[in-house]
Parts: C-alpha cells; structure tokens; sequence
C-alpha cells in the first residue's frame, strides 16, 4: 500500500449488518467507495484482510481501512468567476450564467464549471469515487442560467445522487414560451429520449422506450405573443422542459433546437440580442446528505430575460411581472 494512503480505524458498535454498510455508517466513505476499497483488498476487519460487501460483522469487530490518495482529476483546474449562493465542506451551490458548459466534452475541453469548480475548491476535494473532482449529480444546458448543486465528497454525491434518483429534489424553472399554454396549468407526461432523425435533439417517444418524465407547468403572466411560465419538475431528464413545452405547441423563447421564434417576435429578440432559450432554474431544494438540514434557494432572473420580459409587458403591466421574476 501506498505511503500517502490514509488509515481509517474503529470498531463497529453493533452487529448483524452488511460490512459495506457498516463501514459506510461508521466513516464518511459511501457504501460504493467502500464497495471499490474491499474490491482493491483495502480493507481488513479483526486483523484479516476482507473482500465481500456482504459479510455480516459482529459487534465489536475492529476494522481499518486504507484509503489511496485521491487521484487528480483529468480536467484542468481554471480560475473561471463563479457565483456561489451556498457552500461547506460537503457540497457548493453555484447560479450558473447562460453560455457556461457544465462539464468538459468533445468540443469544449475546457473553460467548464467543472474547470471552474477544480480551481474554487482546490485542496477541498476528498474524492469522489477515488479521483480529486467535483461530484456532477445533475445539469443545465449550456445556454440555460441558474442553480446547480455539486457534492464535494463522495458520501454528499451518493446522498444527493439517491434524492435525485427518487425524484425529491424541488426544481422549478422559469421561461418565457412562443404563445400562452391552453390549459393555463397543467402537466405534461410523456417519455424522453435521443431523436431517431437528429443525435443532438431529444425527443418524446412511446412509454417503454425512452425515460418516463413528468413537468409540471403553470402560467404566471400572459405576456404580449408569448407568456411567463414556471415549471416544477418531477424528473430531470435532458432538455425535458423544452421538449415537453414545445410538444404541447409552445416552445422556448430563443430556443435553436425545439422551437422558432414567432415572426411578430423575430424583430424585438434580435434587437435586444437574446441568442438562447429563454430558460432559468430559479429554485433547488434539498436535505443536506451530511447534516439532514433542508435547505433551499432561489435565483432572481438573470438579466437579459428581465429585459426580454419587460419588452414583452402591457403597458403598466410590467412592474405586476417583474415581481414574479
């Protein structure tokens, strides 16, 4: 074993339970961190070196553990702005401005959150699965603003990955689309997955073929050809808010992909210079995976989509909206 390995030691309180989940109870190391550190022969109990997540322990039992130091991450840490709304040593919240990719990809290897986050957390980082990077438990487009949780640990990622998985997290979006929705509330149910006829274009597809997802959506303002609408999502699955909105006729302001802008609408979006979708993820909420706090934030509505709404009142109707945004 390594010299720069960390030893964790103790004894287990009680009997009966699975060692990967004794170990996950008894250290700040995930049940899967600990799963991977058995697999590696990282792991002893009474002395002898152990290998099965599902050996029952008995009361007692003195345990180590070695832990690898975390390996540097592949990206390269950049010192990118970043607007924090929340942070500890477990998990940051970020407000994420439209144009900013969250994680690097082919076509955009750098100048990411996540090069962002690599530099603002450096020294910070415990692992995640064993490699010194941010833990990305869900996204944003790139040309969409707004909130965005990421773990800083490996066991805030598994308890924030498994909100996410059974849908308690509290997401709401806010928009602007092409018309007013009839019914004015509403929810939208329809099965996502990637295009058969455009790889970079999602798509509702039968039940049984793509991921379930369920949007839930209400109209706060009619606007002039268009209307401001928040959306509360049950899922989270890629482009959701603008595939579904633009299934029921009613797509993104600015949207490139889902939608096109109205003709009346053409001239106002062009001279304002408003070149995405019209999307803010204006509020998270959580239970902290660490200390069990609910915790809960929301994002004023970025610039240039106040200034896209304002265009979009009534005279003297403006100041009513813009206290919705």
């Amino acid at each position: 074993m390594g010299a720069a390995d960390t030893i964790i030691s103790g004894i287990l309180p009680e009997g009966g339970q699975r060692l990967d989940k004794a170990l996950a109870d008894a250290t700040d190391l995930s049940r899967e961190r600990v799963k991977a550190l058995l697999g590696e022969g990282r792991v002893s109990l009474s002395g002898k070196v152990v290998s099965q997540a599902s050996v029952k322990v008995t009361e007692g039992a003195v345990f180590e553990i070695r832990v690898p130091e975390a390996a540097p991450a592949e990206a390269v840490a950049q010192d990118i702005p970043l607007l924090v709304v929340y942070e500890d040593d477990a998990l940051i919240v970020v407000d994420k401005p439209a144009g900013l990719v969250v994680h690097p990809a082919a076509g955009n290897a750098d100048g990411t959150l996540v090069n962002a986050l690599l530099h603002h957390c450096r020294g910070q980082l415990s692992g995640i699965g064993g490699v010194a990077r941010p833990g990305i438990v869900h996204r944003i487009d790139k040309d969409t603003s707004g909130l965005l949780v990421v773990a800083k640990t490996d066991v805030a990622h598994e308890g924030l990955a498994n909100q996410f998985a059974d849908h308690s997290i509290v997401r709401a979006y806010k928009c602007v689309t092409a018309g007013s929705p009839v019914p004015v509330a509403g929810t939208v149910r329809g099965a996502i997955a990637r295009s058969s006829h455009d790889r970079k274009k999602m798509a509702l597809v039968e039940e049984g073929r793509g991921k379930h997802a369920v949007t839930h959506y209400k109209t706060l303002a009619a606007l002039d050809g268009a209307a401001l609408v928040e959306c509360r999502l049950e899922t989270g699955r890629t482009h959701q808010v603008r595939v579904h909105l633009a299934s029921i006729g009613h797509p993104l302001l600015g949207d490139p992909v889902y939608g096109r802008t109205p003709s009346k609408l053409r001239p106002l979006v062009q001279r304002l210079g408003f070149h995405r979708q019209a999307l803010h993820a204006a509020e998270l909420g959580f239970i902290h995976p660490v200390s069990g706090e609910r915790l809960h934030f929301t994002s004023s509505t970025p610039v240039d989509m106040r200034e896209l709404i304002v265009e979009l009142c009534a005279e003297g109707q403006d100041a009513k909206i813009m206290a919705m945004v």
